[in-house]
């Protein structure tokens, strides 16, 4: 049947129902159209107070007659506080604040190599660490790039001069490099 509709170059589709389209599209529209009403969630009021009671006011009589005598202490002792040290804001020294171990070198832990560095810095006057540099280490360069690397992390209260902030140079700090006893 193929071979005869090739050779005789006949279409298939017949030419009088290729005009004609049919519809299967519903046209027809719903007039009834259901709402749905949404309640809306209002948030909680908040929570009233209890009203607060009545205290009666202490007396300044009755609080007298319970006081002590400081006439019977001994307050002569003589104490030296560091207003810098209080945080009043007064005149001191700067202080470390945070100090971060250093990460112990993998080569250096593979082979069991225990030693230290000296680091000389400045602390400036927010704090921070500024400048660091290695003046001493035993053994030499094994060591320097993990002391730098934890130098620069340290936090300081800054030193403090007529109530200003004021950096500090030649700052030393010698960092340990020590194996635990017990993993040797």
């Amino acid at each position: 049947m193929m071979q005869t509709l090739i050779s005789s170059g006949n279409s298939v589709v017949n030419e009088e129902g290729a005009g004609r389209l049919v519809e299967f599209v519903d046209v027809s529209q719903d007039e009834d159209v259901q709402t749905k009403q949404r309640k809306v969630n209002k948030p909680p009021a908040p929570p009233v107070e209890p009203p607060k009671p009545d205290l009666p006011k202490p007396s300044v009589q009755a609080q007298a007659a319970n006081a002590f005598d400081l006439g019977a202490i001994d307050l002569s002792a003589d104490l030296n506080i560091d207003a810098g040290l209080m945080g009043s804001g007064g005149d001191g020294d700067f202080l470390p604040i945070v100090k971060v171990a250093p990460q112990y070198p993998r080569r250096a832990l593979q082979k069991g190599i225990e030693g230290h560095v000296t680091v000389e810095f400045t602390v400036t006057a927010l704090g921070t660490v500024i400048d660091p540099k290695v003046i001493g280490s035993n053994p030499p360069n094994i060591f320097n790039r993990a002391a730098i690397n934890a130098v620069i992390k340290f936090k300081y209260k800054p030193k403090i001069v007529d109530g200003k902030a004021q950096a500090v140079t030649g700052v030393r700090n010698i960092i340990r490099f020590e194996l635990d006893k017990s993993s040797k």
